[in-house]
């Protein structure tokens, strides 16, 4: 039976923007600066939606030190040097929100964005109006996906899962939504793929903003 979904979490990075060219030129500058180099670009994609730290540090390998001062580098890049405006809203995005606001649904963003760049962005393209709470990631306590929606859910005061759904492109927006026993919509115009999507248990997949509709 289709699920009436009240609440519905959403990314934003692959997800609500098409903000991969930002993110990659980000970490091809921090990468330059912390002495390396970037053969293939192509391998940046994987880094467009998961914390920071987990690609500078796992990923990557850098050391716990290391990692700080490339993320440093990262958002001087992101917020001082124009890497939040090379972005668009993906087609059919802004429509979706204001059909589901209109329709009465509460719209929550949660990213692992941090609160500087979420802002900005949603500011930017005229979507903050539509969301009541912005989740955002933090270097403190709410450094994963899974951090990041609980704070969301505490901040909504919902205690009925069976009534939210979380929108994302990641394996970390479903793994995350899953630990909570939330449903979740993968889209597949972001940039995690189809066998990713479907490997961490996503209960929809949407191939455009209108499918996403469908599904809610």
């Amino acid at each position: 039976m289709k699920k009436d979904y009240s609440v519905i979490f959403f990314d934003v990075d692959g997800t609500l923007t098409d903000s991969g060219r930002g993110i990659m030129n980000g970490f091809a500058y921090a990468i330059g600066k912390m002495g390396g180099h970037v053969e293939d670009r192509a391998m940046l994609k994987q880094f467009v939606g998961p914390p920071l730290r987990d690609s500078f540090g796992r990923v990557l390998g850098y050391s716990e030190e290391d990692t700080e001062r490339a993320i440093a580098f990262y958002r001087e890049y992101y917020n001082e040097m124009g890497g939040n405006l090379e972005n668009s809203v993906y087609p059919g995005v802004e429509e979706l929100l204001k059909r589901l606001k209109e329709r009465g649904k509460r719209l929550v963003v949660a990213t692992s964005k941090g609160e500087r760049g979420t802002n900005f962005v949603l500011e930017h393209f005229g979507l903050k109006k539509y969301f009541e709470v912005i989740a955002t990631a933090n270097d403190i306590d709410r450094q994963h996906k899974n951090e990041v929606i609980g704070y969301a859910l505490k901040l909504c005061g919902i205690q009925d899962m069976s009534s939210v759904v979380m929108v994302g492109d990641r394996e970390n927006d479903i793994s995350g939504a899953k630990c909570f026993g939330m449903d979740s919509i993968g889209v597949l115009y972001g940039y995690g793929s189809r066998g990713e999507l479907i490997a961490a248990g996503a209960t929809y997949l949407a191939e455009t903003a209108a499918d996403i509709e469908r599904h809610i």
